[in-house]
């Protein structure tokens, strides 16, 4: 991953779902390039752990809760006024078939993946808009918004408006030089995600082009690229860091 001790020296950023693997590993990448963290997760103790290692600020929160997302927010503008970057991360990734989901599943599905999201970058961006801060904003997505599996479709659904969400905040404050964009990481063994059996680990490698499953510097530096004044064009847009995955189906013609 390329240095960005230049790019991103005192930056300050705040990240949701820290203790999952991809937000551990964007944090970990931006402590290494010198930036501020503030990390939040609804795990207290691993939080803890994880903020002490990395020397950050850690705010336990339950995303769906509007009082502590209130209070996230409140803390944010205590620590700095105005952050520099928000990752919004935080996820919930249930599988289960049509016929076992109903509407309470929905919704809390889609309060962690859309409404939470959405609100705190609405309580984010009108920081950075009051601070005069030309920030940035990314939303983890999947691939599944647009390759969507069985016993996903809610799931598949929050990333499908993840997704669009990016793009009509994107236009929305431009003007105020904020940018929003999405990034999509790859298939990743040891994330909640993942967490299945050695079998389908394997299935799920056979799928994807390049041949290998997403690492710690993936989707990470995607993140820090298009946070960076390299990317200072980009906004509105959905990154895919999967290995070609969600390209299309290259084990039909039988190259693999």
């Amino acid at each position: 991953m390329r240095d960005y001790r230049d790019e991103y020296a005192d930056a300050r950023v705040v990240i949701t779902g820290a203790c999952g693997i991809f937000g551990t590993w964007i944090a970990e990448a931006f402590a290494a390039a010198g930036a501020r963290l503030l990390l939040t997760d609804a795990r207290a103790e691993p939080l803890g752990a994880l903020a002490g290692r990395l020397g950050a600020t850690a705010v336990a929160a339950d995303l769906t809760d509007d009082g502590q997302l209130a209070a996230l927010t409140a803390a944010i503008g205590d620590a700095w006024e105005s952050p520099d970057v928000l990752v919004n991360n935080a996820g919930r990734y249930p599988r289960t078939p049509l016929t076992d989901t109903g509407p309470a599943d929905v919704r809390r599905i889609l309060d962690v993946n859309v409404v939470a999201p959405f609100e705190l970058t609405r309580q984010v961006t009108a920081l950075m808009i009051k601070a005069g801060v030309a920030g940035r904003v990314v939303n983890i997505s999947s691939g599944a918004a647009v390759r969507p599996g069985a016993g996903g479709s809610v799931y598949a659904a929050s990333k499908a408006a993840i997704e669009t969400l990016t793009r009509s905040i994107a236009l929305e404050v431009a003007r105020h030089g904020i940018r929003v964009n999405a990034v999509q990481p790859g298939f990743a063994p040891g994330s909640e995600v993942s967490a299945l059996t050695d079998r389908h680990i394997t299935s799920m490698l056979a799928r994807i082009p390049l041949g290998r499953t997403s690492g710690p510097h993936d989707a990470a530096a995607a993140v820090l690229w298009v946070c960076s004044s390299d990317a200072s064009f980009v906004t509105g847009t959905t990154i895919a860091v999967d290995g070609g995955r969600t390209a299309g189906d290259f084990t039909a013609g039988g190259t693999r």
